[in-house]
């Protein structure tokens, strides 16, 4: 078996996911909770008594969820392992408290040790509490479920992996950006103790900081 990896040689027809779809056993009390999360109503669309369909955006999301009456034939709550990518798992995992959702506390994995099924966390590994003790990018999460037991998962990203973004640099909110500065200070901070002086061309280098940061690529120092 051979797996596909790289960057493709030719530019193909961009495919944008755009669309998940929640299956729930309750359409009025799932609008409620997903609007309750701060997330962007798009629609809420019915035609007659047998169909409907709501679709909600995360905040900076290029992909909504659906759901409805006749959306799926999916079981209700049978969506697991929905991730959301965030910038810092604390302000998020805190807004959600705040609005009164049920979050689970930040937590880590045991670096592929199983223990059984631990929904939604994916595969049954086994939760650690706490952030990741080196502050590694994709391994912070935290967990929350709606009404019907869907399972969705925070992940902190700071850092793509080589080859997972484009070139060039996003932010998807002000928050996002705002913390990708802080990060780039505390970074430069220590360059300026590295050079032993004041780097007047501090611009440059968070600039370049930061779009290497989110490439994946070697970080300056």
């Amino acid at each position: 078996m051979t797996t596909a990896t790289g960057t493709p040689s030719a530019r193909t027809l961009d495919m944008k996911l755009e669309i998940v779809v929640i299956p729930v056993s309750d359409v009025d009390r799932a609008k409620r909770f997903y609007g309750g999360l701060g997330w962007r109503l798009d629609a809420d669309f019915a035609a007659g008594d047998d169909y409907r369909v709501i679709q909600f955006t995360p905040p900076g999301s290029g992909c909504s969820v659906i759901f409805g009456r006749n959306v799926t034939a999916a079981a209700p709550g049978s969506a697991k392992g929905l991730y959301l990518i965030v910038s810092d798992i604390k302000v998020a995992r805190d807004e959600l408290l705040a609005r009164g959702v049920d979050v689970s506390e930040v937590f880590h994995d045991a670096g592929g040790v199983y223990a059984g099924n631990d929904e939604p966390y994916l595969f049954g590994r086994l939760r650690v509490s706490g952030a990741d003790p080196e502050h590694r990018s994709y391994r912070s999460f935290a967990s929350f479920k709606d009404p019907d037991g869907n399972g969705w998962l925070f992940q902190e990203i700071t850092a793509r992996l080589p080859g997972r973004v484009d070139a060039e640099t996003t932010f998807a909110s002000s928050t996002e950006l705002a913390s990708a500065l802080r990060r780039a200070a505390a970074a430069h901070g220590e360059h300026e103790k590295l050079i032993g002086k004041h780097d007047a061309d501090w611009p440059d280098w968070y600039a370049d900081y930061m779009v290497k940061e989110q490439a994946g690529q070697p970080l300056p120092s």
